[in-house]
């Protein structure tokens, strides 16, 4: 346990000073006892980082690219004065043979180039041993398509790494290697009760640097770098560089709260913005990888949005909150639930939904096959159905199978009513357009550059299936309920509009 001290700086006793003691004890009274104090740093760091180093690992793997990339050779003329430096420098194939090729330390991307066609190319990261027998942890993008994989230790000692399992989604992987004795492990400590401003550690490999340690401070939580369907990061301000991707970030009792992944840097060097996926998402995953060899995540089979303000009124709620259901896949478990586009779900297995990015971290960690409870507003009313979750892995190849059901004849009427022109979805349109044949509505022909559609990007070739939550098959059906809207008083109107691909997303269009 690292301490943290404050202290109290000695003001000196001296004979006489009574004026002087009641004089300071007046400033304190008036400008608070922190003026008379001075915050140090921590005490040293060695004894943790002692203890902990040895479970660090350098990851250094090796691929084999198909091509090799060359320098395009300048063209000089014959017998120029520059013909014999750029010979200096390039070979006849125009590749550069001056310069440093590298140690390729980052953050698992290329490295050094051995040359040739194909060719080798080097990368180095970090990882951390969890399991004296041999279980490692690092990221994903440290080991993916590594041909051959090596841990190597604070000792100096190499061994080959086999890989158990690895998860795109939330960029991490687990390794095997094989020690003749166990080796020094850490534990994974509860990132959920950190808070912004305790102190972390990070050890890693920066730069192919081995055995670096940085200090600093979480300096938020729950950040989105749309990295991910799962994002969460830890950000913290220790220094994190290219190469400590897959290494830990510990808290002061020395337990793995983060796993070093990201940072934000316009010249590839550390300004204090680094982000690391937190333990609470990081075990769940690990343990699935070392039990399955992949994951195993749960899966409610429905497209979701945000509630925006004008949403939020267009829907008739109070607020923007939950997580709005754009599409609900056919054959999954909202299907069998009978869940609908336009339902906003509010709570899930006990739990609110306050915005929607907390609702896909909350299905995938909640087990497949649990019967959850799924409370939602439909049209203004509030209900609760139960929802028995599938696979998410099964269920994104369902997702991929798409039908060829033709779709019904419409008449071909092209009015325009929101600034949008509209036409019958029949084969004409679907070839014009190029869309899937299972998409259905009314296909949208021309779109009114100062409308308030095209202010939310609508364009011509999207579809509306539906207006304030009705399906709509024909343009008259548009119209009409657009009308409908108008009569009952609302501002603005909704509508579910899906792209040629059928991808489907609910927009707010203002009535004027």
């Amino acid at each position: 346990m690292v301490s943290w001290n404050r202290t109290v700086p000695d003001v000196g006793r001296r004979r006489g000073s009574g004026l002087a003691a009641l004089m300071l004890a007046a400033a304190l009274a008036l400008g608070g006892a922190g003026t008379a104090t001075a915050e140090q740093g921590p005490d040293s760091v060695a004894d943790l980082a002692e203890k902990l180093i040895g479970a660090v690992v350098n990851i250094s793997t090796t691929q084999t690219v198909a091509e090799t990339r060359q320098v395009p050779l300048p063209q000089v003329p014959e017998g120029s004065p520059f013909q014999d430096f750029f010979d200096e420098f390039f070979d006849k194939n125009g590749n550069g043979k001056g310069g440093d090729p590298g140690d390729g330390a980052d953050n698992g991307d290329g490295g050094s180039d051995e040359g040739g066609d194909p060719r080798k190319v080097q990368s180095l990261g970090s990882g951390f041993v969890i399991d004296g027998a041999g279980i490692i942890i690092t990221n994903n993008h440290v080991i993916e398509d590594a041909d051959e994989i090596v841990a190597n230790f604070s000792d100096g000692s190499k061994l080959k790494a086999e890989l158990v399992g690895r998860d795109a989604k939330t960029d991490l992987a687990v390794l095997r290697v094989k020690p003749d004795k166990p080796l020094t492990a850490v534990k994974f400590g509860d990132s959920e009760n950190m808070r912004v401003g305790d102190w972390v550690m990070a050890i890693g490999n920066p730069f192919g640097l081995g055995g670096t340690v940085t200090t600093g401070i979480i300096s938020a939580r729950n950040r989105d770098i749309n990295s991910g369907p799962y994002d969460n990061y830890i950000q913290t301000d220790a220094a994190i560089n290219r190469g400590n991707s897959g290494g830990p970030l510990f808290n002061e009792k020395g337990e793995v709260i983060g796993i070093n992944t990201a940072i934000i840097s316009p010249s590839g060097g550390s300004i204090g913005i680094g982000f690391a996926i937190p333990s609470e998402i990081a075990v769940g995953v690990v343990d699935q990888l070392r039990e399955f060899g992949e994951t195993h995540r749960g899966w409610l089979g429905v497209n979701i949005q945000e509630v925006t303000d004008d949403l939020a009124e267009s829907l008739g709620i109070d607020r923007p909150q939950g997580a709005l259901v754009a599409g609900v896949t056919e054959g999954g478990p909202a299907a069998a639930a009978k869940l609908e586009p336009g339902d906003v779900i509010v709570a899930f297995d006990g739990h609110a939904i306050k915005t929607m990015r907390e609702l896909p971290r909350l299905v995938a960690n909640t087990a497949v096959g649990k019967e959850v409870s799924v409370t939602l507003i439909r049209k203004g009313k509030e209900l609760t159905l139960p929802v028995k979750l599938g696979r998410l892995e099964e269920g994104e190849k369902m997702a991929e199978a798409t039908g060829d059901e033709p779709a019904a004849e419409q008449p071909k009427d092209e009015p325009k009513v929101l600034g949008l022109t509209l036409g019958a979805l029949d084969d004409d349109a679907r070839e014009k357009y190029r869309l899937n044949a299972e998409v259905r509505g009314v296909v949208i022909t021309g779109v009114d550059p100062a409308s308030a559609a095209a202010e939310k990007g609508i364009a011509a070739g999207d579809l509306i299936v539906e207006v304030a939550q009705e399906q709509v098959l024909s343009p008259d059906d548009v119209t009409k309920t657009v009308e409908k809207q108008k009569t009952m008083g609302r501002k603005s109107v909704l509508l579910l509009v899906s792209n040629a691909s059928g991808d489907l997303r609910f927009v707010a269009v203002r009535m004027e």
